[in-house]
C-alpha cells in the first residue's frame, strides 16, 4: 500500500546558535500545523537561500550545474521526498522523469530541496515521517501564524541558547519532553529538533 504523501512548503531558514556553520531549515506541511525542522549545512543553506532570494551567482553553484546538466539531457525535477528519518538523519528522493520513465535519486534533504527550488518542484513527505519527527505547533501559535504576516514573519526568531545546553544525552525523558515543549513554545525550532532526536533514539 502506498504511503500517504504530504506536501511541504519552506517557512524559514536560520543560523544554528549550537553549531557553528551548521542552519536550522523549518518545513510546514500544508494545509496543517505541524513542522518538520532540518539541521542543514551552510553551503546547503546557502544554495536554498540565494534561489529563494532569486540572487543570480557569478558562476553556477554545484546545483545550478545540476539544473544544466538536467536541462540538456532534457530531464525534469518532478518533486523531491524527504523519505525517511533513520536514528535522527533524514533521507530524501529526488523524482526526475525524461517524460517516459520516471527515476528515483537518493540525496540528502538539503541538497534536494537545494535542487527542486530550481526546478520550482514541489517538497513532500510520508506521513510516517511527520508523524514521529514533526513538531505541532499550539493553538495560540495557530493563531498567531493566522494573524496578518508582517514582512519578516517568516524568519524564524533567535532564541539564545544556553551553553552546554544542547547535550541532552544527560537528561531524563521526562526532562527531556519538558524542555521540547519549552523550545516549541519559544518557536526555537532547532533546539527543539535536537531534542526530538535525542527522544527519538531512546525510543
Amino acid at each position: 500500500m502506498p504511503q500517504k504523501k504530504i506536501k511541504l512548503e519552506i517557512l524559514g531558514l536560520s543560523s544554528s546558535q549550537s553549531q557553528t556553520g551548521s542552519f536550522a531549515l523549518v518545513l510546514g506541511e500544508t494545509p496543517g500545523n505541524r513542522r518538520l525542522p532540518i539541521i542543514i549545512g551552510m553551503f546547503e543553506a546557502q544554495a536554498i537561500a540565494i534561489e529563494i532570494e532569486k540572487i543570480m551567482p557569478n558562476r553556477p553553484m554545484t546545483h545550478d550545474l545540476f539544473k544544466s546538466f538536467a536541462n540538456h539531457f532534457h530531464f525534469l525535477v518532478e518533486e523531491i521526498i524527504i523519505s525517511d528519518l533513520k536514528e535522527g538523519v533524514f533521507f530524501a528522493k529526488i523524482v526526475c522523469s525524461d517524460g517516459l520513465k520516471k527515476t528515483e535519486v537518493d540525496a540528502r534533504p538539503s541538497d534536494a530541496i537545494a535542487i527542486g527550488l530550481r526546478f520550482d518542484s514541489p517538497i513532500y513527505t510520508y506521513e510516517a515521517v511527520l508523524a514521529e519527527a514533526g513538531i505541532v505547533l499550539t493553538d495560540q501559535e495557530e493563531e498567531e501564524k493566522e494573524k496578518p504576516a508582517k514582512p519578516e514573519k517568516t524568519k524564524l526568531k533567535k532564541e539564545s541558547i544556553r551553553k552546554g545546553a544542547d547535550d541532552f544525552k544527560t537528561f531524563s525523558l521526562d526532562k527531556l519532553r519538558d524542555l521540547l515543549k519549552e523550545a516549541i513554545d519559544k518557536e526555537d525550532y532547532e533546539r527543539a529538533a535536537k531534542i526530538r532526536d535525542e527522544l527519538g533514539k531512546r525510543n
